[in-house]
């Protein structure tokens, strides 16, 4: 049952005051599989998710429950003030946000949560068109450059504790997405050494079997090329945990999965948890998370949620915000969490000096349930394949405003198209499987539209009706003469297929928009499509998932 409502006004001088005295925020740091603070203490992540849900659409495409929209909670800095008192009365020092737009303005946020303790773990991706799809997946230069335009965002604050490159992407029967999971863990990590920062690079999982659970975690921290090598490996690894449910035991929850990852080479912390399926959610299970039995293993965890959540085993959430976004309402969940938080004192043990260094060891064999191949896609590469979509023949030219709906199914049509006419779609293909990439497999689904279109316009001798495609297809005049040019113009564009590299920051033209198929600058704060800042011009576009011929939502924020 809900408290009376409790105005923030009520709580602004005593935040003025904390705020006062709380010094700078500190650097934590990974040594080996645990986490510790600038004087060498252990850091537990004691967080919980900070997002406001967005809109959820129900349907057969979307089993998951995930929102088709959202709201930037660290871009409204009143809400920020007007909901620290209730975060510092939980205790926290993390929060978790799914979502961000990496146009809009987030000082005040980010500077409201770093003086009062507060760290960040942001994710990447974007609802719908902005993250890596779990049924067609691919690393391509729009999820890329999306990716990129957050971090550069976010890099000036100190209190970014991770950057999560995913969240539960990889799913039972959907193992072959993990190595574009590793290749986005490869890259943003190079990234980020490339500018000197020290935020981690966090993955979070969907609990499941351990027959696959567990490869996939060991594949996140693993070296496919037996060298002992961290680049491709992840730093934070979440577990989505719900496991212990109302009046539980440690033996009766969570003893199986603690004992999975006993010998876990990385951090990793549940990145949710608070099963709501035998209410009252009591929250005993954060005595055992922060206790002895586990924090050998684990660094804490994140509870789900501060805000309300619909999904389709019931409601979760913590406190309801009044109509005018003002005053906050605090339910029991609120004081259960606040009850056991404040009575944790996890172990500090091991001190930073005895943590021994992490090793990288050979990746999991593939079998039955983990099909995932040790060949990773290549770094995206923004300059090769904006070169390759000047010289097409036939491209891309939408003849709707909104063309992420269209992209999927043309890039159907077109590769039935070029099979009947005795060509196919392999260059544009990713087979995590197999390990196979097609030479275009970075690029942006419209480039890759834009060559399908191509391919089939040049086997039916440049024949204008074949580059229509209902009026979306226009041929290119400064594109070369001779389809042999075309070919050699593009072989020369795309010299060097299946190359890594660290990736460099998205640039920006005068007008806002960014180059290598980046997102312009909005001013929008909901985004009712599904992704911020989606085109830059006509060859960017956050829409990898609209290559989707079966229409697979991809991963991003999934409620228990």
């Amino acid at each position: 049952m809900l408290k009376a409502f409790r105005a923030t006004v009520l709580f602004g001088l005593a935040a003025t005051s904390l705020l006062s005295t709380v010094q700078a925020i500190t650097k934590v740091q990974r040594v080996g599989r645990y986490l510790y603070n600038e004087d060498g203490s252990r850091f537990y992540i004691k967080g919980i998710a900070y997002q406001e849900q967005g809109e959820v659409v129900q349907s057969a495409d979307n089993p998951f429950g995930e929102p088709s929209s959202f709201i930037d909670p660290l871009s409204l800095g009143s809400a920020c003030s007007r909901d620290l008192p209730f975060l510092k009365e939980l205790g926290v020092n993390a929060i978790r946000i799914y979502s961000v737009n990496s146009s809009l303005n987030h000082d005040d946020c980010m500077k409201t949560f770093s003086d009062a303790g507060i760290y960040t773990i942001i994710d990447l991706a974007l609802p719908l068109n902005g993250s890596i799809d779990r049924v067609v997946p691919s690393w391509s230069t729009n999820i890329l450059n999306q990716y990129i335009a957050t971090i550069d965002t976010f890099s000036k604050y100190d209190n970014v504790l991770a950057y999560n490159v995913g969240n539960e992407v990889v799913v039972q029967n959907g193992t072959a997405a993990a190595p574009f999971v590793k290749a986005a863990a490869r890259d943003i990590k190079a990234y980020l050494k490339s500018k000197g920062s020290s935020a981690l690079v966090g993955y979070a999982a969907i609990n499941g079997a351990s027959n696959w659970r567990d490869a996939l975690a060991n594949y996140l921290s693993c070296d496919p090329s037996n060298a002992n090598s961290d680049s491709t490996s992840i730093d934070l690894y979440g577990l989505n945990d719900y496991e212990w449910c109302g009046d539980s035991t440690f033996q009766q929850s969570y003893a199986g999965t603690n004992g999975d990852y006993a010998g876990y080479n990385v951090a990793a912390y549940f990145s949710e948890f608070g099963c709501i399926t035998s209410p009252p959610r009591l929250w005993t299970e954060s005595a055992a998370l922060f206790g002895p039995q586990m924090a050998p293993v684990w660094s804490g965890g994140i509870a789900f949620s501060y805000f309300p959540a619909t999904s389709a085993q019931g409601q979760f959430g913590m406190v309801n915000i009044s109509s005018d976004a003002t005053t906050v309402t605090t339910g029991d969940d609120f004081d259960r969490l606040k009850t056991q938080y404040g009575q944790l004192s996890p172990p500090n043990s091991p001190d930073m000096g005895s943590a021994t260094s992490s090793s990288f060891p050979s990746c999991p064999s593939t079998n039955d349930t983990w099909v995932a191949s040790t060949n990773l896609p290549p770094t995206p590469n923004a300059a090769a394949c904006n070169c390759l979509e000047s010289t097409l023949t036939c491209q891309f030219t939408p003849s709707v405003s909104n063309y992420t709906a269209v992209v999927g199914s043309l890039l159907d049509t077109g590769c039935s198209l070029l099979g009947q006419a005795g060509g196919n779609c392999n260059d544009i293909g990713s087979n995590g499987q197999t390990g196979v990439y097609g030479r275009l497999s970075d690029c942006d689904p419209t480039i890759k539209l834009s060559f399908v279109m191509s391919q089939y316009y040049e086997l039916n001798n440049r024949n204008a009706q074949a580059c229509s495609f209902a009026g979306n297809g226009t041929v290119n005049p400064l594109a070369p003469s001779s389809s042999a040019a075309a070919n050699a113009a593009a072989s020369s564009c795309i010299s060097n297929p299946g190359a890594t590299f660290t990736p460099s920051a998205v640039s920006t033209s005068g007008n806002g928009a960014q180059s290598g198929g980046g997102s312009s600058n909005t001013s929008q704060n909901t985004t009712k499509n599904g992704a911020v800042s989606l085109v830059g011009d006509i060859n960017a576009i956050i829409g990898l998932g609209a290559m989707a011929v079966i229409g697979g939502i991809s991963a991003l924020w999934t409620l228990a």
